[in-house]
């Protein structure tokens, strides 16, 4: 085989990746060994080797300890909705995270106070190491975890009031938009910037994935009358879901 201007790892773990995606090698499939990459190829083993670390990081095979490297079952994307910030009474963190009438699902959560970061205390608008809650979620659907979620709330708001604790008290489990206009703060704004990166090991390992598996991050924060009342950082596995905006026409 001959390479051209790109690196020759890149030229073979593309046309493996080929391979994956017609259907070649289908799921559960071995892949071909270092040694018959080598040969197929005409490549060294450091080529070979980088090559099926480029489908690995991709999420397109995994390794299978004493049995070699498998391509993975590649999952059909599920798509989250996601309406805007006004949850309709009662909603919960959710609801409120899926937007759609037909979301089913169950979740977990911890809340806990602690110091805000410097990065933390910049998108709220606080000094550093200003006492915040830190709440933390883990989102399953059908049993399966889709989603975490880390929220922070200056207690300089919410301290000391009904509210003060997202997952328990009169309104425990409602949004922030209904627990915040509760203490007469009025929620009118939402910022979300959309982002993508490799998933942290812990978030993987919460979520179901491998090493080098991508995640879309949600960095969101509410403000009211241009202060910011809570910030979170929503994570979902990129390769199983689709964020999908719907957003109002004034």
């Amino acid at each position: 085989m001959t390479f051209g201007e790109q690196p020759a790892y890149l030229r073979v773990a593309s046309d493996l990746r080929q391979k994956i995606v017609n259907g070649s090698l289908p799921p559960h499939t071995r892949l071909p060994s270092q040694a018959r990459i080598r040969e197929e190829y005409g490549v060294s083993d450091t080529v070979a080797l980088e090559a099926r670390k480029v489908l690995m990081a991709e999420g397109l095979v995994e390794g299978r300890s004493g049995s070699g490297t498998y391509v993975r079952e590649r999952p059909v994307p599920r798509r989250i909705a996601r309406s805007g910030y006004r949850p309709p009474t009662g909603a919960n963190p959710f609801r409120q995270e899926q937007a759609s009438e037909d979301a089913r699902g169950t979740w977990e959560s911890s809340s806990q106070q602690e110091p805000a970061s410097v990065a933390i205390a910049g998108r709220l608008g606080v000094a550093p190491g200003e006492r915040v809650m830190r709440t933390r979620y883990v989102f399953r659907d059908a049993g399966e975890a889709m989603m975490l979620s880390t929220s922070w709330e200056p207690l300089v708001i919410t301290g000391r009031t009904p509210v003060m604790l997202p997952e328990e008290g009169p309104l425990g489990g409602c949004g922030v938009v209904e627990r915040m206009g509760a203490i007469d703060v009025v929620v009118d704004n939402v910022v979300e910037e959309v982002g993508a990166r490799p998933g942290l090991a812990e978030e993987l390992l919460a979520l179901g994935g491998v090493p080098g598996h991508v995640v879309m991050v949600i960095q969101r924060t509410y403000y009211a009358s241009g202060r910011a009342v809570e910030t979170a950082d929503v994570v979902v596995p990129a390769d199983r879901y689709r964020i999908a905006y719907h957003l109002p026409v004034r």
